[in-house]
């Protein structure tokens, strides 16, 4: 989770940093941090594009890792410093993660979110320091 703390500080949208760990066999395959697409401008130097409450220049942290990874895996186990989005969940199973690990809870649950949970069955784990 130290890795995901650390990796959220490249985050370039300053409305919530998140970052995100992927790892298979205790290896580390892939790392990602919400930030504009590549090419385009960030957050920090104009400004977010809200609509609904949410940011919408930023790719998140999830995705981000997603896309990063070389190649496929299976029994992915994810590092958050927040919890998914409905949208990132399913991307995190379709993806093969099997656990999810995170720090922050973020967002409100809502009725369709826990039924996805029900229904894809992708572990989460809210880990909390002493």
């Amino acid at each position: 989770m130290s890795l995901a703390e650390l990796t959220s500080e490249r985050g370039t949208c300053p409305r919530l940093r998140v970052g995100c760990i992927l790892v298979s066999q205790k290896k580390i395959i892939a790392t990602g941090y919400n930030s504009s697409h590549r090419g385009t401008p960030h957050c920090e130097d104009i400004g977010c594009l809200v609509e609904g409450k949410h940011c919408q220049r930023t790719l998140h942290a999830e995705i981000s890792a997603v896309l990063n990874l070389e190649r496929s895996y299976q029994n992915i186990i994810a590092y958050i410093t927040h919890s998914p989005c409905t949208h990132c969940y399913k991307v995190l199973a379709a993806a093969g993660v099997t656990t999810i690990y995170y720090k922050h809870f973020y967002g409100a649950d809502s009725t369709a979110y826990t039924q996805l949970i029900k229904e894809i069955n992708l572990t989460m784990k809210e880990i909390k320091y002493v």
